[in-house]
């Protein structure tokens, strides 16, 4: 999803109630510092997307992995069982980015992204349809719905697949 849908804080919440473990593709990058430049236009380092798989691979090929970032189209098809985007309302939105200090473009910009689904168009276009679902996230009671929803697919799956 966009940032600012609340993928981490559903991401991290669904990760403890699931007992699996998660990983924010942001941080990871920060962290091993993954990066192959800087972005000026938009002031953010540019993920370097093969040395992200190259960190991740071990982990995901053991499973058990909730991966929070906005794109999802350079991840290896095979890593996902399902794959959810958030989505979130222009105005809540905007409210959100701003209060991260996004301003100019890089608000106008992300705002844009949400209204033409692009995240979600990506998601179809990476993964089988039947496996991406949007899950909307605008308030308090969405996450705890999304919460639900997730943990009662988690446990379906468990029970057809072990």
């Amino acid at each position: 999803g966009t940032p600012g849908v609340g993928k981490t804080t559903l991401g991290k919440e669904l990760a403890s109630r699931a007992g699996l473990s998660y990983v924010n593709v942001g941080d990871l990058a920060k962290e091993g510092e993954l990066y192959e430049g800087f972005d000026e236009e938009y002031d953010c380092p540019i993920l370097d997307e093969d040395r992200v798989i190259d960190e991740l691979e071990e982990r995901m090929s053991e499973g058990g992995v909730i991966v929070d970032y906005h794109g999802c189209d350079f991840f290896p098809e095979r890593w996902f069982h399902i794959v959810f985007v958030l989505r979130t309302e222009n105005s809540c939105l905007y409210d959100r980015l701003e209060s991260r200090g996004y301003t100019g473009k890089k608000l106008q910009d992300n705002i844009q992204c949400e209204i033409f689904q692009t995240l979600y168009e990506e998601a179809v276009l990476s993964y089988k349809k039947e496996i991406v679902h949007q899950l909307p996230s605008n308030t308090p009671e969405d996450l705890e719905r999304n919460l639900d929803q997730i943990m009662q697919w988690i446990e379906q799956w468990m029970k057809d697949n072990n």
